[in-house]
């Protein structure tokens, strides 16, 4: 009769793989509905939040498309004023509030516990009520829109276009809710996301460890905190002027018209770097990856990302060259406008310096990478323009403006998301999208982004105004409208083609397994798509890129238990281990609290009184949501960092 005996070498296989089962266990989502309402895993909010807000990239794509196609040729009829005055601020306020930052923290929320070797997010409950609050508000817009009541005012709502005297409709008040929404949501995720930063690295992950990505994130978020308020202040105190009567904006009672472009724009052109910011990340990680080395002058980086978040403060007034501000304030606003220029500038001779010193592997990513620097030296340059007082005084409202916002948002900050996509679509799906297709979606997009905005400059010199729903045949723009228009069409087509390149790459693309790129950063150490529990055993760092200088003999952290929502707490600057925390399980309070926060906002467009009825059902859920819960009664064990 024979027996088996087990090799130390399978016990240990045996062991690890019973302990990624009780981790599975412990950290997913519950299955079912309840999953749906309940969830709180940070991989599983991410992706609902990406989807989500590429839904609203989509909605504001069809709306770019209208307005073009009525702008396509002189007197054209397609659509009438009213419409046209709703769709251009639909659009505008949908890429701006509801896709270009959510997107980018919505990405940071998966990523981010990865590459700092994190089970999980601080804080999962309320990462969980951000996206609800999010995807809440972005409904009620489009609902607004969708019944006849959307706003008319642009995406900027200036007063006193803004006010009852002008827009007596509730379209404004919509807008001004979604604000409140949004604004509320990206609040939340920054808190989440810094204190994720601060206090859950791997021990060994130093500051000075830290992968770009994530020190793009982490400035961020510190100038979200800073930024965000003004608007919500700004939009609170609209939208109190119109529906209780107060007189914050209103000139002829004592208020100042100006109070609400400084509250709009000490948010406005940070937010710009807001969208801005996290693309250098992902520049930073993609760049290292395809040209084989570390990026060059990691130091000086990390300076500049802090330098641009310190300077974004001092911009806004650029956006208000043509008011009747000083003049001593303009030239200060002026110069500040221009040495913005300088941190960037460091931080694209250090990515030339990387690429012309690695050996470059030309893959679908690195393309959007290389297209990113043409755009942006053009859309930078007509920055520098327009920060000229003299010339922004002649171009202000012109489609020349038009250009430069779309070359700086749209090719500075989507052509970054869309290779970044390209890169991390591995680590999300297990799947590789498809090469061809990506190159062919990227010249289509490139091509046609150009073709699109790049005649907008000409038009704005021609003295085209912008916010005109139609322009007669004599002023001669019609050739070059067309053209832009042209140019919409094929980047409609890139986004299909992308589209259709997901859809088959899910369904029978090649696998990726945990590292196609070879890349250095922790996220790739895992499976792809990761298990709900991240890692089974909590690494410890030893480099900027930990898989491309590994130890001889790898640290890990034990005693964390698999059994209950531990993770590790670790120092602000030098991630040494300080102590274990309990995060709570999944809950539907966070979604039942967002449903009664969202009735208390939309009631309150329509009575001052359901703010004092709709704080109960909001009061209720928010209790039961930190009611204290039973003690735990697990074992507790060691935190130690072993071999």
């Amino acid at each position: 009769m024979m027996s088996a005996s087990s090799s130390p070498d399978s016990v240990a296989v045996t062991v690890e793989a019973s302990q990624a089962d009780a981790l599975e266990a412990t950290w997913r989502d519950p299955p079912g509905w309840r999953g749906w309402i309940c969830a709180v895993n940070h991989k599983t909010i991410s992706r609902r939040f990406m989807i989500a807000t590429f839904v609203f990239f989509l909605l504001g794509g069809v709306l770019a498309l209208m307005i073009r196609l009525q702008l396509a040729q002189p007197a054209n009829t397609v659509i009438g004023p009213s419409l046209y005055n709703q769709l251009f601020t639909m659009h505008g306020t949908t890429m701006m509030f509801l896709f270009a930052v959510p997107v980018m923290q919505a990405i940071a929320i998966y990523l981010i516990p990865l590459m700092i070797g994190a089970r999980s997010v601080a804080f999962p409950l309320l990462n969980a009520f951000a996206y609800w609050i999010f995807v809440f508000g972005g409904m009620m817009l489009y609902a607004a829109f969708i019944v006849g009541s959307g706003p008319d005012v642009g995406w900027f709502a200036y007063v006193p276009l803004s006010l009852t005297s002008y827009s007596s409709g509730k379209g404004v008040d919509f807008w001004a809710q979604m604000i409140t929404f949004t604004e509320l949501s990206g609040l939340i995720e920054a808190i989440v996301i810094i204190t994720t930063i601060l206090k859950m690295r791997a021990p060994g992950m130093s500051l000075r460890r830290m992968p770009l990505f994530v020190w793009a994130m982490l400035v961020t978020s510190f100038m979200v905190l800073f930024a965000m308020p003004a608007v919500m202040f700004g939009s609170t105190a609209l939208i109190t002027d119109r529906l209780v009567g107060t007189q914050f904006y209103s000139t002829g009672d004592g208020g100042d018209a100006l109070l609400w472009q400084h509250l709009f724009w000490f948010f406005g052109h940070p937010e710009v770097y807001l969208i801005f910011i996290p693309p250098l990340g992902f520049l930073s990680q993609i760049i290292a990856t395809f040209s084989r080395r570390p990026i060059v002058g990691y130091p000086l980086m990390v300076l500049a990302l802090i330098a641009t978040g310190f300077l974004a403060f001092g911009l806004w007034v650029h956006h208000m060259f043509a008011t009747n501000l000083p003049e001593i304030g303009k030239a200060f606003f002026t110069a500040a406008s221009l040495l913005i220029a300088l941190p960037t500038a460091s931080q694209i001779f250090c990515w030339l310096a990387t690429l012309w010193s690695g050996r470059l592997s030309l893959r679908t990513p690195l393309l959007f990478v290389l297209a990113f620097f043409v755009i942006l030296l053009l859309g930078g340059l007509t920055g520098i323009m327009l920060a000229l007082v003299p010339l922004d005084l002649q171009l202000h409202d012109t489609f020349f403006v038009v250009a430069h916002l779309h070359y700086v948002l749209l090719g500075g900050a989507v052509f970054p998301l869309f290779g970044a996509i390209y890169y991390w679509f591995p680590k999300f799906t297990g799947r590789l999208l498809g090469e061809r297709l990506g190159r062919w979606q990227f010249w289509l997009f490139f091509i046609g982004f150009n073709v699109s905005f790049f005649p907008m400059h000409m038009l704005g010199l021609q003295g085209m105004p912008r916010r005109v729903y139609t322009y007669p045949v004599q002023m001669g723009w019609g050739a070059l409208n067309f053209l832009s228009t042209i140019g919409a069409m094929m980047i409609a087509a890139s986004v299909l083609m992308f589209l259709f390149n997901v859809w088959r790459s899910l369904r029978r693309g090649e696998s990726a397994g945990p590292d196609p790129w070879g890349a250095g950063t922790l996220e790739w150490s895992v499976p792809s798509p990761p298990p709900a529990g991240n890692f089974v055993a909590v690494p410890v760092v030893h480099a900027n890129e930990p898989l491309w200088s590994p130890p001889a003999q790898p640290s890990y952290v034990t005693g964390l238990s698999n059994t209950d929502r531990e993770v590790l707490i670790t120092s602000a600057v030098e991630a040494q281990p300080d102590h274990r925390f309990w995060l709570p399980p999944p809950s539907p309070w966070p979604f039942l609290s967002a449903v009664a926060l969202t009735v208390l906002f939309i009631g309150s467009i329509f009575t001052p009184w359901a703010v004092v009825w709709g704080a109960i059902p909001v009061a209720i859920t928010t209790t039961l949501w930190f009611w204290p819960r039973k003690a735990r009664t697990a074992a507790r064990t060691s935190t130690e960092v072993r071999p």
